[in-house]
């Protein structure tokens, strides 16, 4: 399994410092230990994280090693593609790309002073478009990098296109190569690499005409590249020295939900899919009915507000349609939910649904106005604790208050104002229940997940993902 070379290495390797090794795992077992450096994989340097999976999936590799006394060992591994069990400091391995673009309607600098430092961070990276389903605009990539997505098969790339008229994305995205760097979408598609694409619509920009010429281009490269969303341009009452932007009204919404669905309909005939999809927010401010379930290729967009609110629904309605109340020892209360404006409506809708089957519970919907960013923005994941308090004191709250875990930084309690969980339970004298993104989330959360039988009760597995 191993053999152990003692080498010289030169001073130009890239060196990335493991700060973990697994139990039990194949690189403890060689005596690869935290704080050792990863120089090279058969005899490549190692860039960052791709390139690190890229060259460990075989059946054997040859690593170059330096331990902390400075010795390096060459390890012959045979693994047959067992992961061999080392973490580093970095997901990526390497510093993030920033965003070299200035976009109109870029939502970081519409944002006040004074906030954490991480919501300032603008980033346009490729490798979190695969890690995170980042979306990235091209315009920091070069050859190289589209080749090597192109080597290493990575896919699917999740693509800022906003339009295909190269002055205009130049306009938009104040950057001189945002127009040329469409080309690798041409090169992505040629080699056949899964793309996704996103549209923010800003009236006056890429919105009517533009739009179409953009949906028109975009469908060539269907089904290569699987979907594209259009999505309203968020607007906050912080745009002092910004570009004019005005809100997409109704009528726009409605010229826009009835452009995407005609061309629904010629994907789907030519390619089997809908391909180009209208977020949520644009059904709602065209007061349509959301498409049907189906219309949604899987819920492919599921990160741009694409069927967030069908899928809620139709998670919800296959669980009550599945459960049989009768029997269950569920406890009497009276709990809330505090959400957006974007939200409000469905989870009003879903409360009376539940209420019905689990007459126990007696849920208030409170809707949540954005004093902070303004009134404009709607979702429940820019709510800040300051309005919670605010909007929430003196209502009936009863025994527990149920807030979206998009409302808190990712694994933390904190909310983007820095008000933490404890800090609204402290000011409204309630116990905060944080809820998932699905409808079995919602209905645990709603139900109490401790009463007894609740395992059995919700032991199949809906689909993932919601709000």
């Amino acid at each position: 399994m191993l053999e152990k070379e003692y080498i010289e290495v030169g001073e130009n390797t890239s060196k990335h410092v493991i700060n973990k090794v697994q139990k039990a795992s194949i690189a403890e077992e060689l005596g690869i230990e935290v704080g050792d450096i990863l120089l090279a994989i058969d005899d490549k340097e190692i860039e960052d994280v791709f390139d690190y999976r890229y060259y460990i999936n075989s059946e054997s590799m040859l690593m170059l090693i330096q331990k902390k006394d400075g010795e390096v060992w060459e390890l012959d591994i045979e693994h047959n593609y067992e992961d061999i069990g080392i973490e580093f400091g970095s997901g990526l391995m390497c510093d993030y790309r920033t965003c070299t673009n200035n976009c109109v309607f870029c939502f970081i600098d519409q944002m006040p002073k004074g906030m954490r430092d991480t919501l300032y961070f603008k980033d346009d990276d490729s490798r979190l478009s695969f890690l995170q389903g980042n979306y990235i605009t091209l315009t920091n990539m070069k050859e190289k990098d589209i080749d090597r997505i192109i080597e290493f098969r990575l896919a699917p790339i999740n693509i800022s296109v906003h339009t295909t008229n190269p002055e205009l994305r130049v306009r938009m995205l104040h950057n001189r190569f945002a127009g040329t760097s469409l080309k690798y979408i041409d090169k992505l598609y040629e080699h056949e690499i899964p793309m996704n694409g996103q549209i923010v619509m800003c009236k006056g920009y890429n919105d009517g005409a533009e739009l179409e010429r953009s949906i028109k281009d975009l469908l060539k490269y269907a089904p290569v590249m699987e979907s594209v969303s259009v999505v309203p341009v968020g607007i906050t009452k912080y745009r002092t020295g910004l570009a004019k932007l005005q809100l997409i009204d109704k009528k726009t919404a409605e010229e826009t939900v009835d452009m995407i669905e005609k061309y629904q309909k010629k994907a789907k005939d030519l390619h089997g899919i809908n391909f180009i999809h209208a977020s949520d927010e644009l059904y709602l401010l065209a007061e349509r009915e959301l498409p049907e379930e189906e219309r949604y290729d899987g819920y492919i967009q599921l990160g741009n507000g694409v069927g967030m609110l069908r899928l809620l629904r139709c998670e919800v309605a296959s669980i009550l349609e599945d459960v049989e109340a009768g029997g269950l020892q569920i406890e009497k209360e009276t709990i809330s939910i505090a959400t957006g404006k974007l939200a409000a409506p469905t989870i009003s809708k879903l409360a009376k649904d539940i209420e019905k089957h689990f007459p126990e519970k007696k849920i208030n919907v409170y809707t949540i106005e954005n004093d902070f960013f303004g009134e404009h923005i709607t979702v429940a994941g820019l709510i800040t604790g300051k309005d919670l308090i605010k909007q929430l004191k003196g209502k009936n709250l009863g025994s527990r208050l149920l807030l979206s875990i998009n409302m808190f930084k990712s694994s933390e309690d904190i909310f983007l104002d820095n008000f933490t969980k404890n800090d609204i339970e402290n000011r409204l004298n309630i116990s905060i229940t944080k809820v998932g993104t699905s409808g079995d989330d919602l209905i645990k959360a709603i139900l109490n997940k401790d009463y007894v039988g609740y395992e059995s009760f919700l032991a199949y597995e809906p689909d993932e993902e919601v709000i």
